[in-house]
């Protein structure tokens, strides 16, 4: 069962008796016979059963430590190197010792967060290579401090980073709370007279390979919740990712400089985008994902301060959006240099988003006015496949490109958004944008066109 589907399966069995065929004993006889078969079969299936479940647990042992079954994986329990788990103590150096046995064990090790302890943590890394992959078990809650002191100025923009670590699995279903609302009161994204600092990002996997994180909870992060940075092969699962629609720069997963990663089967409602791809990120596929509140799905920005950025081959598939300020969106700097290129979004469904398909190759995050600049990141072979719902906005599909490199190779195939509570027809709008239509499409593509 995933977020955006649910099967249910219904059976009825109706049995009719001959109450005259009571008296007949050979028809006892004969269901005495049936009783008797149907027991040895249960009997069988429930050895079958036993054997089944034996093996899946094996199986399941083998992909929690990546040891093969009946291989010693080693326990490390956060509590055996000193931790409280109160939430009022420190017990930042307690994982970091049990990091370091685990790290340094040559079997496969376990890494143990206890269910039902809430753990204060300040900033911390967890540093690789270790000698045997490890599981990183969070069963209990992570918590971090209050109040903004307890960062320097050195590492503010982290708070939990891993490392340099191959074959890592971060799981276990516990909670990591960034309490995050001191320092969104003191964003300037809230308060305009105060200066933009940045705020740590709750989670943060560097140069990590062969990489999964699933089955967690990951809530009001001080800024961006989970980071992908220079990662490859990499598998994000069944992951709720939470924050207030009002909680400024709170991306739920950031994916940059990264290639060959999964996200699947995860809940994001944040303040910011659901998911931004940023510069180098190749071999992207996420489905099955719920967005909102936030800023929808989101490429970009790339080409800030007049840098390179490269993105290719992008799949978004099976995305529900609710209320968000954007659908599926690419968004780039003028000045900038690079490509967006071999994008696909499809089945996706919008409830009451305001841009459901936009490419802003103009787009000005600043605090002064953008200044028109000629070079431009080059976006090209987009496809906007199979996406339905409703808009509170009556452009529904967007199209601003540049115009000294216009967007080129975009497909719209088969979309039908419509203006919330049907107040009127949506429209569209492009500019310097070479796209085709294929199917029903409607809004009517680009009838407002300009290329100038």
């Amino acid at each position: 069962m995933t977020l955006l589907t649910q099967l249910f399966f219904s059976r009825q069995y109706q049995e009719s008796h001959n109450a005259s065929s009571l008296h007949s004993s050979s028809k006892l006889i004969a269901s005495a016979k049936i009783v008797s078969s149907s027991l040895l079969l249960l009997l069988f299936l429930s050895i079958c059963n036993a054997a089944s479940l034996v093996e899946e647990t094996d199986s399941s042992l083998k992909s929690s430590t990546g040891a093969p079954p009946g291989a010693s994986s080693v326990v490390f329990n956060i509590h055996n190197y000193g931790a409280h788990g109160d939430g009022k103590h420190d017990d930042t150096q307690a994982l970091a010792q049990a990091w370091k046995a685990a790290c340094s064990s040559s079997r496969p090790g376990m890494l143990l967060v206890p269910k039902g302890r809430t753990y204060l943590l300040k900033f911390i890394t967890l540093s690789g290579p270790c000698k045997s992959s490890i599981v990183f078990m969070m069963k209990g809650k992570l918590v971090a401090p209050r109040r903004r002191s307890a960062w320097s100025q050195k590492n503010r923009r982290h708070w939990i980073v891993f490392q340099c670590v191959t074959g890592l699995t971060v799981t276990g279903g516990g909670t990591i709370n960034g309490k995050g609302e001191i320092w969104w009161k003191n964003s300037c994204k809230t308060n305009k007279a105060l200066p933009c600092k940045g705020a740590p990002t709750a989670l943060t996997f560097h140069l990590c390979n062969n990489l999964k994180v699933e089955n967690l909870k990951i809530l009001n992060s001080q800024q961006i919740h989970l980071s992908v940075e220079d990662c490859s092969n990499v598998q994000l699962a069944r992951l709720s990712i939470t924050a207030p629609g009002t909680s400024p720069n709170t991306d739920g997963i950031h994916i940059t400089h990264s290639r060959d990663v999964q996200v699947r089967d995860c809940l994001i409602k944040t303040g910011d985008d659901c998911m931004s791809i940023e510069s180098e990120t190749h071999n992207l596929h996420v489905t099955r994902v719920v967005c909102g509140p936030g800023h929808g799905i989101s490429i970009g920005s790339l080409g800030d301060d007049n840098s390179r950025a490269e993105v290719s081959r992008i799949y978004i598939d099976t995305v529900r959006l609710y209320g968000t300020t954007n659908g599926a969106r690419i968004k780039t700097w003028q000045g900038g240099s690079g490509y967006a290129k071999d994008t696909v979004f499809q089945n996706m469904i919008m409830d009451n988003v305001e841009n459901p398909i936009i490419i802003d190759q103009n787009y000005c995050d600043s605090v002064k006015p953008c200044k028109n600049q000629e070079s431009a990141v080059e976006v090209s072979n987009v496809v906007f496949k199979n996406i339905r719902g409703t808009t509170i906005s009556k452009d529904a599909i967007k199209l601003s490109c540049s115009k000294n490199l216009p967007c080129s190779g975009i497909a719209l195939e088969d979309i039908d958004l419509k203006l919330q509570g049907g107040k009127g027809d949506t429209e569209s709008t492009c500019q310097n944008a070479k796209w085709r239509k294929s199917g029903n499409v409607v809004p009517l593509p680009c009838k407002s066109n300009k290329t100038k």
